[in-house]
């Protein structure tokens, strides 16, 4: 899903299920190569964990309200707030046991 200022409060800070959020940009070679990745974890987690990509080019206000100095940055949010987050571009089985690491149910 692409989260953008638009959609952003809806999808993530009211949302009743913890939010993965890819922040990238087109420039990022690393971002790219973990695009299959991300669209994997979509399968999977759907119902259980919502996954989002923010282009943090075309969305600078929500990049700059949750310090993302690098990309790929990685976020869980869980009841609207950050409770997991990391950076540096991952494995699909690295960012499986990032969002389980969350204890989803």
């Amino acid at each position: 899903m692409e989260l953008t200022t638009k959609n952003f409060k809806k999808e993530v800070i009211e949302s009743d299920i913890p939010v993965f959020i890819d922040f990238w940009a087109s420039w990022c070679p690393p971002c790219k190569m973990i695009e299959p990745a991300i669209k994997k974890l979509e399968i999977e987690y759907q119902g259980k964990v919502k996954i989002g990509k923010i282009n943090v080019d075309r969305n600078p206000s929500i990049a700059s309200k949750y310090h993302i100095d690098g990309v790929p940055t990685y976020i869980i949010f869980k009841n609207g707030k950050i409770i997991k987050r990391e950076v540096a571009a991952k494995s699909l089985d690295e960012l499986r046991k990032f969002i389980e690491s969350i204890k989803i149910t």
